[in-house]
This record gives structure tokens, C-alpha cells and sequence, in this order.
């Protein structure tokens, strides 16, 4: 007998109720977790502040020794990681061996950069203010709140989980109630590198346990998932004025132009559709190909796609979809597209078996369809004509989210993505950002706003705090109500003619 994640089952007490989770290939329970109440979230985060002193306290070499030594724990237990990845999600080995290779890449960078990226530093006073020197660090906030999805569980919290560490802050992580295992396991590893205090720790539960951790006096909520409940989460924290960090998803386009390189492009555009069974948040759902070389482009993709095929067996290409209702999301969008006129050059309805969906191709998708306008989140992909790559740029910019996109041509590529209203452009490329720990990750629009990875996701985890001193007296003391009458005049003089030509 299978269960759905929400199923929630009582202990012998009568009090604490627990779910399962589920492998999406068989509907077989990988593991039972407790559903965390209110009062438990808030434990946790209460204990999280006073861990997040001391490792505050430990300063950015100290903290880099503990992550490091995380680091290393996470790689010898990497099959076992592996393994429960797959069979929460479902998804093939191999991706999940990508996944940790990208967790463990984003970790040593965050440890390795913090110091360098937050440390004090001096900053250059002006000339009216030369008797003063000036500093500015970036502080820890105390205790970061993490909500994570599905679809990458690992990778994608860790993108805020690493660089909030890394910054000084304790986390109590919530994880999608697809995928608790893996955030338990984080968290288990975690304890095993660093015993002396629950720097990081896990909450696990339904949607209410994430409201809890919400309301529960956290010092910064960062958010992944969808954008309707990204709203939920940002109005929940406005009540406290609590700040986000939201990524919402997106309906990433790939631009490809009469010049590209069009194996490779079609190679691109299969794999930014159809991997992790198109459920990547920066995946490629449009393609806008130039008129002058559709037809050899769709050839190319139309073929590559036809020897993909999905299962439940490690060497599959791909996996299941993870959450079941998505797979009626995906339904409706396809039906709708052909409803509109739209022509499958690959698959149709009757490529959504659940809890499987084989690769769909769709073309001639009218703009206002479902398949164009909303994220789809499966292995389908629309391939549209378009006059030149500027026109593909011109409908790629109408979507109202941001996240990222892609451009395929050898003379205009930069040019190209300079136009693009998003927050992340790979050049004949696709979800290279993902991969890059130096580059900031984040969109704009309905993608959310705020960034992980990089200088700036450091950053996103701090306040910085600004620190001025007096060395010398001023030539025009305007701090004081015993100036003289001249020293307005005098003060303008002096930035007049410093500044004013």
C-alpha cells in the first residue's frame, strides 16, 4: 500500500504526527519525518541563536575549517547521498552525482571567498571629509531561515544554506515535504563535522511547518519555489518585517541565431528542456529560432529527442515527475497549445503516463498560450519561428518572469544577451550560471528578486555596517553650532571647486 506525502500517520501517543516520503517510481515510502509544530520551529530557531554566536566568534578561518571538514564528509558518503536523492526525486544517478559535484564545488567556494568578500575594509573618505577615515564590514545576520524545493534539493538550498554559513549565520532549514531525507541528511552530516552546536538544523513538515519557521523571529527567510507561494511566504514576513530572499522560477528562453552553431545548439536546447525531466527552474521551456535556419535546427532537435526515453532505472535519461499534481499542469499545457493550433512535432497527451512523461515538442505555439506564458516545469519544449534573433529577444522579454535564458550565435552574443531582461544569460550555452559559484544566481519579475552564489550571495546573508573616525581636525569645522558664520560659504567654496567643473 503507497501513501502521498501529505498522508500523516499518529505515534503511539496520539501527539506526534509524522508523513512519509515517497520514491516517485514506485509510490514505495523511502522514510517517515515528524511534521515540526509551531512551538518546535521556534526551539530550533532559539537554539540556532545562541549557536549562531559562537560560530560567529569563529571568525572566517575558523568557519572555513568546520565547512571544510563538512565538505569532506559530504564527499565520502556521496553514494549513500546519491542514493537518496534518487529515491526521493527519483531522478537518474548520474544527475544526482551532478548534483553533489555542484554542493560540494558551491561549499569550498563560499568557505574559501567569505573573508575576502565580507572582511573589513577601507574605503575612500572624500575630500571634504580628509580628516576622517572609513571602513565597512559585512556582519552576520544571526539566524537564516531556508525553504527549499523539490527538484534540486540539494544543490538549490545549499546556494543559500553555504553562503549563509559562510557568512556567520546558524540556519534552520526547511525542506520541500518531497525531499525531507536529504535535508535530514545535511543536517546529520553536518552535526557529524561540527558537534558543538546546532549551527545548522532541520525542521521538516507540510506547508504549515514553513509558515511556522516564517512567524518564528528568523532574521532572513530565503525562499525557492513558486511564485504563488513565494507571495505567500514574502506577505507572511512582512508581518515582522522580516526580509526575503525569493526565487520563484521561470520560462527560460533560448534564443538561437542564424549563425549558431546548430548541432550544438540543438544538443543545448534538448538537454535545457528534458533534464531532471524538465524540472529546472532555469531549463529551457521556449526556443525562438532564426526563420533562415529553423528547419535544420528542428530537424536536429526533433531527432535528439526522439531516442530519449524515461524510467525508474539508474541509466535512464530521464526520471519521473517528483510531484504528482505537476503532472496534470504539464497536461493542460500541452492540450491547450494544440487546442490554440499548435503542432506536436514530438509526443502529445499520450506522452503523459504518470508518474512518467516522455519528451514533447511543440511548435507554432501561439504567445498567449499556456505552453508560452506559464512555467511548465516537465520535459516538454515550444520551438517558434521568429524573423531574426532580435524578434526572439523581443518575445523572450514579454514573459513576465526573468530568471535566466540563453543565446546561441558566434558573432552576436553578447550583444544579444545585453537585451535580455533577465538575471542570467548563458552564451552558446544553457544552466551554465547554475554551475559557476563566482556568478550571482537570481532573477527579476515574477522570478523573485535577491541572489545566491557569489560576492553578492555572501552579501545577501549580511548587513553592512559603516564605521567613520576623526584623525585631524577639519580646514572647515560645519559639525558644530559654534562655526563661524563663514563656514557655509567657505564649505561651498571648497566643493565648488573640487567638484563643480
Amino acid at each position: 500500500m503507497t501513501q502521498t506525502a501529505s498522508d500523516s500517520v499518529l505515534s503511539a501517543d496520539g501527539e506526534q504526527r509524522r508523513f512519509a516520503s515517497l520514491d516517485p517510481r514506485t509510490g514505495e515510502v523511502v522514510a517517515h519525518h515528524p511534521i515540526h509544530t509551531a512551538a518546535e520551529v521556534e526551539d530550533a530557531v532559539s537554539s540556532a541563536r545562541e549557536a549562531s554566536a559562537w560560530w560567529a566568534g569563529l571568525g572566517f578561518e575558523g568557519r572555513k575549517t568546520k565547512l571544510d571538514a563538512w565538505r569532506r564528509v559530504l564527499s565520502k558518503r556521496a553514494d549513500e547521498f546519491v542514493a537518496l536523492i534518487s529515491a526521493e526525486t527519483g531522478k537518474p544517478a548520474d544527475d544526482s552525482r551532478v548534483e553533489i559535484a555542484l554542493v560540494l564545488d558551491h561549499l569550498h567556494w563560499a568557505a574559501r571567498h567569505a573573508g575576502r568578500v565580507l572582511g573589513r575594509r577601507k574605503v575612500f573618505q572624500g575630500m571634504l571629509m580628509f580628516n576622517h577615515s572609513a571602513t565597512v564590514e559585512y556582519l552576520p545576520l544571526g539566524v537564516v531561515g531556508v525553504i527549499g524545493p523539490w527538484n534540486y534539493p540539494a544543490h538549490t538550498p545549499m546556494g543559500s544554506i553555504s553562503y549563509a554559513l559562510a557568512a556567520g549565520n546558524a540556519v534552520v532549514f526547511k525542506p520541500s515535504e518531497f525531499t525531507p531525507g536529504v535535508g535530514t541528511f545535511l543536517a546529520s552530516t553536518f552535526s557529524e563535522a561540527v558537534p558543538e552546536y546546532p549551527v545548522l538544523q532541520v525542521v521538516t513538515g507540510l506547508g504549515e511547518t514553513g509558515s511556522a519557521l516564517c512567524s518564528s523571529g528568523v532574521d532572513k527567510i530565503a525562499f525557492t519555489g513558486s511564485t504563488r507561494t513565494g507571495k505567500k511566504v514574502m506577505a507572511a514576513c512582512a508581518a515582522t518585517l522580516t526580509p526575503v530572499l525569493v526565487e520563484c522560477g521561470g520560462k527560460d528562453a533560448l534564443i538561437v541565431d542564424s549563425d549558431a552553431d546548430l548541432v550544438a545548439a540543438a544538443e543545448a536546447a534538448v538537454w535545457g528542456a528534458v533534464s531532471n525531466a524538465g524540472q529546472t527552474c532555469v531549463g529551457v521551456e521556449r526556443v525562438y529560432v532564426a526563420e533562415d535556419v529553423a528547419d535544420r535546427f528542428i530537424e536536429l532537435a526533433v531527432k535528439r529527442v526522439r531516442k530519449l526515453k524515461p524510467g525508474g532505472e539508474p541509466t535512464a535519461d530521464l526520471g519521473p515527475i517528483t510531484m504528482p499534481s505537476q503532472v496534470e499542469v504539464i497536461r493542460e499545457h500541452v492540450q491547450d497549445a494544440l487546442d490554440r493550433g499548435a503542432k506536436a512535432l514530438v509526443g502529445g497527451p499520450e506522452s503523459i503516463r504518470p508518474p512518467y512523461v516522455e519528451p514533447v515538442v511543440l511548435t507554432d505555439v501561439p504567445e498567449d498560450s499556456l505552453a508560452i506564458t506559464e512555467e511548465t516545469f516537465g520535459p516538454t519544449v515550444v520551438i517558434n519561428r521568429v524573423p531574426n534573433a532580435l524578434e526572439g529577444v523581443r518575445l523572450a522579454n514579454q514573459s513576465k518572469y526573468g530568471l535566466g535564458a540563453a543565446v546561441f550565435s558566434k558573432a552576436r552574443g553578447e550583444e544579444l544577451a545585453r537585451e535580455l531582461r533577465v538575471g542570467m544569460v548563458s552564451i552558446n550555452a544553457v544552466l551554465a550560471s547554475a554551475a559557476i559559484p563566482g556568478i550571482p544566481f537570481g532573477g527579476v519579475g515574477d522570478s523573485g528578486f535577491g541572489r545566491i552564489h557569489g560576492d553578492d550571495g555572501l552579501r545577501e546573508f549580511t548587513f553592512s555596517r559603516a564605521v567613520t573616525k576623526r584623525r585631524s581636525k577639519a580646514l572647515v569645522e560645519m559639525a558644530t553650532f559654534d562655526r563661524s558664520s563663514l563656514a557655509g560659504k567657505r564649505a561651498l567654496r571648497l566643493a565648488r571647486m573640487l567638484f563643480g567643473r
